[in-house]
């Protein structure tokens, strides 16, 4: 049993993700919450707004189907009200079976909610140093650098770093559509837009990639580890010649409608707003100087006279080594009241820092009225994700999407994916509501529903 506090108001520092989601959590739990985000007053490298919730790379919140393990990790922040995937399904754009939104729209909506939320007071300043607990630090893979040495300072060695980066967007009048055809993999739709090449316009394009001129990173960020998972396009094309034709690049699904070919690789657009004016580039996160991007991306048949509406950057991301510093509710070891959230405690992915900074929000609940801390089925996707925050074998700590691999063995062996997904969001949905029914009534579930409309217009 957690010992219970007299909590007047839990600070949650970072209105980002994770951050909007803790603070939503809290609030509509009946405690009060200082929110606390620097910009606009100080924009970070990638950010251009003082909005809650910006996204800065992607605009694309992963697969939003049962068949798949970001489907799994969606339908268990659905059953526990989440604010950020609420606004967002508010604010989807057509992306096949992904959950993609228009960035302003949905920054819009998180930052009206919260704002108007009568226990949630917001304060817009930088906090150099971590403050007193209950807090819950969500400053996210952008942290400023006092930030950094005040975290660095309470957690000790086991701080790292990796970089990120960010796609292109270009607009979608300026798009060659004689030279491009609207469509999905295997027929499921028109949502993107796909820019085919031939053997030849490929391998130029391979090789322009890999000569291109990056752009030079500053002091602090001068390191050469990168997350698999977000690779800069370039990195990808300097393994071998054919390494983006099995990535981002894959033409497997494909088939252009005018010639009924299947070209040797296509480059596939994404709708980035509403209106479906711009589209992003996807797959196509890149550290090229901002001329050589526009150099070598046009070199795309279809994109040879494209408007570059924003170019990609690439920016500093930093993490906590979790197994060593975390304890398995996302508190500080040896820091009682201090919780870490998002994608500073070593996951990767916009629903999973979200899901971390609903699950850091618990356990601050839990801790106020002194209950014990919540703790999640390893069954579900969440409590995946905790585990592999708390597991001690590996040599070297890695930030982890949502996947299979961290699921509990079914018992069984099945061959196929889709089918493997489906009995695992089976047992997720059955141990979620079994997970529900047994939290006492100051932690129960939040419906999507109280998200008030009046702010959707």
């Amino acid at each position: 049993m957690t010992t219970g506090r007299n909590v007047e108001r839990v600070t949650v520092v970072g209105a980002g993700l994770a951050g909007s989601e803790a603070a939503w959590q809290l609030a509509m739990r009946g405690i009060p919450v200082l929110l606390v985000e620097m910009r606009p007053g100080r924009i970070t490298p990638a950010h251009r707004t003082g909005g809650f919730a910006e996204l800065v790379c992607s605009n694309s919140l992963g697969a939003d189907v049962p068949t798949s393990p970001g489907g799994i990790l969606k339908a268990e922040m659905e059953a526990m009200g989440s604010l950020i995937l609420g606004c967002a399904r508010r604010s989807r754009v057509p992306a096949g079976r992904a959950l993609a939104v228009d960035r302003e729209r949905f920054s819009s909506f998180v930052t009206a909610e919260l704002s108007s939320h009568p226990l949630v007071k917001t304060d817009r300043r930088e906090l150099e140093s971590v403050p007193e607990g209950p807090a819950i630090i969500a400053t996210g893979p952008l942290t400023s650098e006092s930030m950094t040495r005040s975290l660095e300072e309470l957690v000790g060695e086991g701080f790292l770093s990796f970089f990120d980066a960010v796609s292109p967007v270009v607009s979608a009048e300026t798009i060659d559509m004689t030279k491009a055809f609207r469509g999905s993999r295997y027929g499921s739709g028109d949502d993107y837009i796909n820019c085919p090449m031939n053997r030849g316009e490929y391998e130029e394009f391979q090789e322009a990639l890999v000569s291109a001129e990056r752009a030079p990173r500053h002091d602090f960020e001068k390191d050469d580890r990168y997350f698999e998972g977000c690779l800069p396009v370039e990195i990808i094309a300097s393994r071998g010649v054919d390494t983006l034709r099995f990535g981002p690049l894959r033409p497997v699904g494909l088939e252009d409608p005018a010639t009924g070919d299947h070209p040797w690789a296509v480059v596939q657009l994404r709708q980035e707003n509403s209106e479906g004016t711009l589209y992003n580039l996807v797959g196509f996160q890149t550290n090229l100087k901002w001329p050589e991007q526009e150099r070598v991306f046009r070199m795309i048949p279809a994109l040879a006279n494209a408007e570059f509406t924003r170019l990609g950057v690439m920016h500093r991301n930093i993490y906590v080594n979790a197994p060593r510093v975390l304890d398995h509710f996302l508190g500080v070891k040896g820091h009682d009241g201090i919780f870490l959230a998002g994608q500073i405690t070593g996951v990767e992915g916009y629903m999973e820092s979200t899901a971390m900074g609903l699950v850091a929000a618990l356990n601050v609940a839990a801790l106020s009225a002194g209950l014990d801390f919540p703790a999640w089925p390893r069954e579900t996707a969440i409590g995946s994700l905790l585990a592999h925050l708390s597991d001690p074998l590996p040599r070297s700590f890695q930030p982890m999407n949502a996947n299979l691999g961290l699921f509990p063995p079914l018992g069984e062996k099945i061959r196929k994916k889709t089918e493997r997904c489906e009995r695992h969001a089976l047992r997720s949905s059955r141990a979620i509501r079994s997970f529900l029914d047994k939290l006492p009534p100051l932690l129960k579930n939040i419906p999507t529903k109280q998200i008030s409309s009046e702010n959707y217009g």
